[in-house]
């Protein structure tokens, strides 16, 4: 690393929270489980467990159905989904009555848009108010660090993002079409000045969020202590398996025998629940398990939001990352990992600083 001068290291003040997050040594076991460090490149960021850059790659060689089976496909969800729900519609009384989490991205397009002709109006409308809190939801880490630092280019670029990750059909509208064009002006103009925010462009979605005008989601967060079922549950599901295989569900890959658990599927936030153990639901082996993986995905984070800033070759990329990825963890994901509001403060000071050092080395 080169250093200016005696200017002291602006991540030096992260504490033992950061610390214990950007071990290279433990980072390096974690991820080679042989002591070396391995291949670095399906590290990521998000707060929920996401799909390595392998998996991904081997996923866009897999077919994808033509947009007339995801139609179908659709509508028979929805119908299902009414079964269950034991109503005939998604709106009665002006309450939504079925939950559309379950649809991908581009099956609540095609209702959205009723292609093929196969949706009503208030499925339409349902479908629609979906994608958008699916929007709000992406944006919102990054809408809070601008809010936190005033550098907008982290809000643009994750909009940018957001749109390029749609499918072939969202692309071909021309909403889609105006959004992104509206978006990658503001990115433009961020690139010219990131503490400046972009103004003057029509249809400007990160605007209108930034202004406060973004509809808030009507999703709520589930009770910490059903999710704590939740998982002890899904653990417990886990060990009958087991035992119909005459094997003991372990916790501990050095084990020699039995079945090990596997967690990687439980999103951050179920981790936690097993970490804090609050309701006193789960063992010493299921807690430290549990430690185990959050700290590989956070260390994994600080890795990702690290190596953005090398590739970027913009110091202050790391603390937008650990920034955002702070924004996007709950409260007890922050309790879990030690992340405190003395954390959050100390990466903002980071940020100015390291911005303030920039400004004075470009003039």
């Amino acid at each position: 690393m080169t250093s200016i001068g005696t200017t002291p290291n602006p991540y030096a003040q992260y504490g033992s929270a950061y610390a214990r997050a950007a071990a290279t040594p433990s980072l390096a076991a974690t991820l080679s489980g042989d002591g070396t460090a391995g291949d670095l490149s399906a590290s990521n960021a998000a707060t929920n467990l996401t799909l390595s850059d392998a998996a991904r790659a081997q996923l866009a060689k897999t077919p994808q159905p033509d947009f007339a089976t995801v139609t179908n496909d659709a509508r028979t969800t929805l119908d299902r989904l009414y079964t269950v729900a034991g109503v005939k519609a998604p709106i009665v009384d002006g309450k939504t009555t079925i939950d559309l989490s379950t649809l991908d991205r581009r099956s609540l397009f095609a209702i959205s848009t009723n292609n093929g002709g196969k949706f009503t109006p208030d499925e339409q409308a349902v479908a629609a108010t979906e994608l958008k809190q699916r929007f709000d939801k992406a944006m919102a880490p990054s809408l809070a660090t601008t809010r936190l630092t005033g550098d907008y280019s982290v809000s643009y670029k994750a909009a940018l993002d957001y749109l390029d990750g749609a499918s072939d059909e969202e692309k071909a509208t021309a909403t889609w079409a105006s959004q992104r064009a509206a978006v990658l002006k503001g990115v433009q103009a961020t690139q010219q000045d990131p503490t400046t925010a972009p103004s003057g462009i029509a249809g400007d979605p990160v605007a209108a969020a930034l202004a406060g005008t973004m509809t808030p989601s009507t999703g709520t967060t589930r009770d910490f202590s059903s999710v704590a079922s939740d998982v002890r549950a899904f653990l417990d599901r886990q060990k009958s398996e087991a035992a119909k295989s005459g094997k003991e569900l372990v916790y501990d890959s050095r084990r020699k025998t039995g079945q090990l658990a596997d967690l990687s599927s439980l999103d951050n936030r179920s981790l936690s629940a097993i970490s804090l153990n609050q309701d006193k639901k789960f063992s010493g082996e299921e807690i430290f398990a549990a430690k185990q993986e959050l700290n590989t995905r956070t260390r994994l984070a600080v890795l990702d939001a690290l190596k953005q800033s090398q590739s970027a070759g913009d110091p202050r990329q790391f603390s937008l990352g650990i920034l955002k990825q702070y924004s996007s963890m709950s409260a007890e994901e922050r309790q879990a990992a030690n992340w405190t509001q003395d954390f959050q403060d100390a990466a903002i000071k980071s940020y100015k600083s390291t911005s303030t050092l920039l400004s004075i080395l470009k003039s």
